[in-house]
């Protein structure tokens, strides 16, 4: 039987009782239909996994008491930073779901020079917002505790000025290294830069390269901006980390 996990901006501890926060009451008792006394997981981020029962249901929404705790241990070895030039709408959302199932450590969306989303004052806020559901979301079903830290947006060259990570790749179909090439213990810091819609452009690629990021060719054919970064951490999974 599947697991019913859900993410909860609370402080958790053994032998408390609280009142869930909306968005997962919501979820367990008018999706899912839990009544009381139903067993759940609940997880803040903190990299546990706490057993709880439902206390009470009521159209108000529900408490609930922490019986257990468990550390979870499905952490990738590989602490990878996706440096994401922004995509638009659903892509982005798709984006940032898969990379958490690949287990990403950190998520940077950054402005490129063909970045055509506007982001700024309250628009920036609500997205933001938006994108850490997306990440609890994606948490919750593959079974990760640990949410990846996601960064405020900031131009491409801001990032790549304080980046300091051992590995630092961009994506770049027209040259470079290939992932057999990368010489990886296998636990060390990575950071993938991947294009937007349009690609990046010479001036975002000299800007890497001045910060100390070398090029990366994934293969023959040019992948779409939701589908590069998602493959590239795929395959350094099976190479480098926890799918060997």
């Amino acid at each position: 039987m599947r697991t019913l996990r859900s993410f909860v901006e609370h402080p958790l501890a053994v032998g408390q009782r609280f009142a869930l926060p909306e968005a997962a009451s919501a979820h367990l008792v008018k999706v899912l239909r839990l009544q009381a006394g139903a067993a759940c997981v609940l997880f803040n981020g903190d990299g546990f996994d706490y057993d709880a029962q439902l206390f009470s249901v009521e159209k108000r929404g529900a408490q609930v008491d922490v019986i257990a705790r468990h550390a979870v241990v499905n952490e990738s070895p590989l602490q990878i930073t996706l440096v994401q030039g922004i995509a638009r709408g659903e892509k982005m959302d798709w984006i940032l779901q898969k990379a958490t199932e690949l287990g990403v450590t950190r998520i940077a969306p950054v402005i490129t020079d063909r970045t055509e989303v506007k982001l700024d004052g309250e628009r920036s806020e609500k997205r933001m917002a938006h994108w850490r559901g997306i990440l609890a979301a994606a948490c919750e079903q593959c079974g990760r505790a640990t949410l990846p830290v996601l960064l405020e947006p900031q131009p491409l060259a801001k990032y790549a000025a304080g980046d300091g990570n051992a590995h630092r790749l961009v994506l770049n179909p027209e040259g470079g290294q290939t992932l057999s090439e990368l010489a990886m213990a296998g636990n060390e810091a990575i950071t993938l830069v991947i294009g937007p819609e349009g690609g990046l452009s010479d001036r975002d690629l000299a800007v890497l390269r001045a910060a100390g990021f070398t090029g990366l060719k994934l293969g023959p054919r040019i992948l779409r901006t939701e589908t590069a970064g998602v493959a590239t951490i795929a395959a350094l999974n099976a190479l480098y980390g926890d799918w060997r």
